[in-house]
């Protein structure tokens, strides 16, 4: 069920008054390390998902996240990396918090921990902009990073809660940029409805993956993509 626009809008004001005051108290608590991205993997676990093709999410995540060639550019661009499992509205979970990569010792702890993540939801709907809002609200402890990356992948369109696009101005104005995963074979041609209600910000980028089982490889061109900054003329499918 849609949200009507009013009261998105007002949920955007009260979002954002209470990232104000959360960037007001870490700004009191002293700087961090200054990172070159800071990067939330959003993945759907919404009901279109069975067991099968979770664990084919988490170990394709994890197994992108230990390749030599993805963490050397993590590492490199001293990360701080975010675990989001999503489903329907008033279901987003952070599944692993910040985790700062400094080495690879930092990347091969988190990669174990996005294996073995236990599953936060199984029967519910899909709920894109509710995702997409709730992750905008982790970003205050890592406002010394130079870009701000939203990762959603998903096997559908958004079916309840707020429409994505009504984010995407608010969400470019912040600064943050959205790149998305679409997974086809559930929903006909998705990755069009990913480019046209998703994504947002500066080279903005939608890979496809031919199903679940072409997940791991996509995945890791995708985070490799988004950590090298590599901006194209134009948005295309990465096939």
């Amino acid at each position: 069920m849609a949200m009507p626009k009013q009261k998105f809008l007002r949920r955007i004001r009260n979002s954002l008054a209470c990232a104000g005051l959360s960037l007001a108290l870490c700004c009191t608590a002293g700087s961090a390390r200054a990172c070159g991205i800071a990067l939330a993997l959003a993945v759907d676990v919404s009901g279109s998902v069975d067991a099968s093709e979770y664990r084919l999410q988490m170990g394709g995540l994890a197994s992108a996240l230990r390749d030599a060639t993805v963490s050397d550019a993590l590492v490199k661009a001293e990360a701080a990396i975010l675990l989001v499992q999503w489903s329907g509205l008033r279901r987003q979970e952070v599944t692993i918090d910040r985790t700062r990569v400094s080495d690879h010792a930092d990347l091969s702890a988190l990669a174990e921990q996005v294996d073995a993540a236990p599953r936060a939801w199984r029967d519910y709907s899909t709920g894109i902009g509710e995702a997409l809002a709730f992750t905008a609200n982790t970003y205050a402890p890592v406002r010394d990073c130079r870009r701000k990356v939203i990762d959603v992948s998903g096997d559908g369109p958004s079916n309840e809660g707020l429409a994505p696009e009504f984010l995407r101005d608010s969400l470019v104005a912040q600064g943050f940029t959205v790149n998305a995963l679409a997974i086809e074979g559930a929903a006909q041609d998705l990755t069009r409805y990913y480019r046209d209600h998703v994504i947002a910000g500066p080279g903005a980028f939608v890979v496809t993956a031919n199903g679940f089982a072409d997940y791991p490889r996509r995945i890791r061109q995708k985070l490799l993509r988004e950590v090298t900054k590599q901006i194209a003329s134009a948005v295309r499918q990465n096939r």
